[in-house]
């Protein structure tokens, strides 16, 4: 649910905001309406009562709901509502959008995430489209390629909207850990109900172990890093995407310390040729991913990079590449020509806006004299 990071970097301002704030608390409001209406939904209606989807979605094969647009599975989907509600609550210590229906919503979350660990069934969820890409759809009747019970949430598709190759999507259960903990820190602190909040640290913990065990791997320039996707039998797939979570993005989930030793590495990994969706150009360089085609660049990408940099040239150089490739329009885009900003995807994408704002608060806030040398 991309609303909740669209209106994350406004977070900072809501006490001296009243307005603001009720406009934060309407969102996390609509995201438990939303939640409740189909937790395994990634794009929703404005009126929830609709049975008309998306028109691409009308012939999917799923089991579709009223108010749902699109049904693509997608673990952060779950996540970011509950990264947004944590960090409103715990800046303007409110309670009022905790009520019965978003503690319903909360409770559908973690019976969604176990129920995707897939232990004893494959679960309710299933997805098929006639499409030209096979990422587009989900192969094994619609229930993705198969995959070991480990202990990690299976995830049909990626942040992107593509279809996972091997379901275990680590990015995304780093993300669900995050977000169970902060489930357990509301229940715990908040809403008395510690039953609940160790139901969901006793997952996190299982979903932790299980990336330890099985969610790193030895490549074979840069040591010990995270794959991208796994599956629980040994194979595992070395690729980042731009779109987020994503294995860069890891520290600015709080997925893990931006010194940990391992991201070391796979931030190398990523920020190489050897993720065969880096690319470097006449125009600049950065992640992709096949959303879009070889050789295009995501600002979304770019943007990480500096959000997760502790190095003043690294972060200066993303910034001059963002203001060099906007192809004129003053707005980021979803992807850019590596050797032509000017060949660009989707004229406003709202996403990479936001984020870029939030990049450019953070340097102000804490670097800057890097601004004062972006030319």
């Amino acid at each position: 649910m991309t609303a909740s990071a669209q209106v994350w970097p406004y977070l900072p301002f809501i006490t001296a905001d009243p307005e603001l704030a009720k406009l934060i608390e309407g969102v996390i409001r609509r995201q438990t309406r939303c939640i409740l209406a189909d937790t395994y939904a990634n794009a929703f209606m404005p009126d929830l009562a609709s049975r008309e989807p998306l028109s691409w979605s009308k012939a999917d094969k799923t089991e579709m709901k009223p108010g749902v647009g699109e049904r693509k599975w997608e673990v952060d989907s779950l996540c970011y509502p509950v990264r947004l509600a944590h960090e409103y609550w715990r800046i303007t210590h409110d309670t009022k959008p905790f009520g019965a229906e978003w503690v319903r919503a909360m409770h559908a979350t973690l019976e969604t995430f176990k129920a995707q660990q897939r232990k004893t069934s494959r679960g309710p969820y299933h997805f098929q489209r006639q499409a030209f890409s096979p990422y587009d759809t989900l192969s094994g009747d619609g229930y993705g390629n198969p995959a070991r019970p480990i202990g990690l949430i299976h995830s049909g598709f990626r942040p992107s909207d593509d279809a996972c190759i091997y379901p275990f999507l680590i990015p995304s259960n780093f993300f669900a850990v995050v977000a169970l903990n902060q489930l357990a820190d509301i229940f715990s602190a908040e809403l008395s109900d510690k039953s609940f909040a160790r139901e969901c640290q006793d997952l996190a913990h299982e979903v932790r172990a299980a990336i330890d065990t099985h969610g790193k791997a030895r490549h074979a320039k840069h040591n010990s890093i995270y794959a991208y996707e796994v599956d629980g039998f040994g194979n595992q797939l070395f690729i980042d995407d731009a779109n987020a979570p994503s294995l860069l993005s890891l520290p600015y989930f709080g997925s893990c310390a931006a010194d940990d030793a391992t991201y070391l590495n796979t931030r190398a990994f990523v920020l190489s040729e050897d993720n065969p969706y880096f690319f470097r150009g006449r125009a600049g360089e950065g992640v992709g991913g096949p959303h879009v085609g070889l050789n295009m660049i995501w600002p979304l990408g770019i943007i990480m990079r500096a959000l997760t940099s502790r190095d003043d040239r690294e972060i200066l150089s993303c910034v001059k590449m963002l203001k060099t490739t906007h192809a004129g329009t003053g707005f980021m885009h979803e992807s850019f020509d590596r050797n032509d900003s000017l060949k660009f995807t989707r004229s406003w994408f709202a996403w990479a806006n936001t984020l870029f704002g939030e990049l450019v608060l953070k340097i102000h806030s804490e670097r800057p004299q890097l601004l004062r040398r972006v030319v």
